[in-house]
């Protein structure tokens, strides 16, 4: 009896086994071979990611020095130039390297602007070891892609993929080819690894518009080199194009960054023909949600954005949005983050509408806004605008003992040089010189040279502004707001 018991028993646990590895496998299909995965993803796609080289033209100019005298000016020197003259410009060609994937038999190319960014010529070696002359299509330097073409036909092609449905954990190969001028073999470099973190952020480039705030984080090989490769499944499909890495000696340190193959769909069609790429646009900057804030702000919930700027003139000026009010919702979808908000709303077209849904002094308000066309910004990711605010002091006949030290931070005013530095359009505003690591402004996330312009929204232009805010201030907690966004202090 006891011997057809434990029969039962191990007929019952070996039949649970099975159902578990089935369901674990897909409901009993055979899951993919992991120890042939690789190669078969390299078979594929290998074929379709080519070498590109660049050549880019600078230009300097040298000023003649005529015999090095300490009482040369700058007349002095303009008189000999009138009778020698300067010496003539000269001219430097500038080489690059990166890395592209054919998406189209008839010779279309993705890659990275960076890459082929102000290119006088650019060659393309395929992994056969044929050379084609290549003509840019179309760039949109805000995502960091572009569309290049080489006159080929049949050729190979990688299939864009679906970035949508990748979790971190998942293998991933990066393909391309880094080092390119020392590894002169055309066949591209294969290294695997597993998506570390999605929705990543990289700071702006102070040169640049272009917006890394949510990108695919690898921990596959990534070098100088790389860049405007494929990052792909083990499906053989296109879930990232290769953009950045994070690395303290310029080299592989383990942390690589993929533009996710969603926006390359979005945007391929009007590359190849040459079409500008346009965002949406409603002129807010804005901040995260944190625990600090949350709580000054009397919500429950982290999520939901800040607006730390509206700019002047906007389409959100123009609705009613004002800085400090709290986005929670756009057209009824919950605001998580701010890249989630500022994918929607790039994602909308001039003309269409977007329902703000904000918090303002704790009460709900609903702010129907206009979406406009992305403007053209400057060398700094700004809009050319005069928003300057007035210096003058406010109106009232509050004491003021000036005051440059608060709560363990100490300030200054902003000079035009400061400002400079900066890349402020104006001096409004106080410097902060110098923080005690261990002080309320250390702890709350301000740090030295942080630039501070309004305190429990009163504006702050200078040290006069300064000093008649913390008097009002006084004890308990304290909004305050800087470039970077909204801190609130401790006492």
């Amino acid at each position: 009896m006891a011997t057809k018991i434990l029969k039962l028993f191990l007929t019952t646990v070996s039949l649970v086994i099975v159902l578990v590895f089935s369901a674990s496998s897909g409901f009993g299909q055979t899951p993919p071979d992991f120890t042939t995965a690789i190669e078969t993803v390299a078979e594929k796609v290998g074929p379709a990611v080519v070498s590109i080289k660049t050549q880019a033209t600078e230009r300097y100019h040298v000023r003649r020095q005529y015999f090095g005298s300490p009482f040369e000016d700058d007349a002095f020197n303009r008189f000999f130039a009138e009778f020698f003259g300067d010496y003539p410009d000269y001219e430097q060609k500038r080489m690059g390297l990166g890395s592209g994937v054919i998406i189209d038999k008839e010779g279309y190319i993705l890659t990275n602007e960076h890459v082929v960014a102000g290119a006088d010529k650019i060659l393309v070696t395929l992994p056969d070891g044929r050379n084609f002359p290549a003509t840019l299509k179309g760039t949109d330097p805000r995502t960091d892609l572009a569309v290049i073409k080489i006159d080929a036909e049949n050729l190979p092609v990688a299939q864009l993929g679906d970035s949508e449905t990748i979790k971190i954990g998942q293998w991933v190969v990066a393909i391309g080819n880094p080092f390119g001028q020392i590894l002169s073999d055309p066949q591209p470099t294969v290294t695997t690894g597993v998506v570390s973190a999605l929705h990543r952020s990289l700071p702006k480039t102070s040169r640049r518009d272009t917006d890394y705030s949510d990108l695919i984080q690898t921990d596959a090989a990534i070098n100088p080199g790389n860049s405007g490769g494929p990052l792909v499944n083990l499906q053989g499909e296109v879930v990232g194009i290769n953009v950045a890495i994070f690395s303290t000696s310029g080299g592989y340190q383990g942390i690589g960054f993929a533009i996710p193959s969603h926006y390359v769909k979005r945007i391929v069609n009007q590359l190849i023909k040459g079409e500008e790429i346009e965002y949406g646009y409603i002129g807010v900057a804005i901040q995260d949600m944190n625990p600090r804030l949350a709580q000054y702000f009397g919500i429950n919930s982290t999520e939901g954005v800040v607006a730390v700027q509206v700019l002047e003139d906007s389409p959100a000026h123009d609705a009613g949005l004002k800085e400090g009010d709290v986005i929670i919702k756009v057209n009824g979808i919950p605001v998580k983050n701010g890249t989630m908000f500022v994918k929607y709303i790039n994602n909308l077209n001039a003309g269409e509408k977007a329902d703000l849904r904000v918090l303002r002094d704790k009460k709900e308000l609903s702010i129907p806004v206009t979406i406009a066309k992305r403007p053209k910004l400057d060398r700094y990711g700004r809009i050319i605008t005069d928003n300057a605010k007035s210096s003058t002091r406010p109106d009232d006949d509050t004491p003021v003992v000036m005051k440059n030290e608060w709560r363990g931070m100490i300030v200054e005013n902003v000079t035009q040089d400061i400002a400079q530095r900066l890349n402020r359009d104006n001096p409004n505003g106080v410097f902060i010189t110098k923080i005690d690591p261990s002080s309320p402004a250390a702890m709350a996330g301000l740090r030295e040279g942080d630039v501070i312009i309004e305190i429990n929204r009163q504006a702050v232009n200078n040290i006069g502004d300064f000093s008649r805010a913390v008097a009002k201030a006084k004890d308990g907690q304290a909004l305050v707001r800087t470039i970077r966004g909204y801190f609130v202090l401790g006492e």
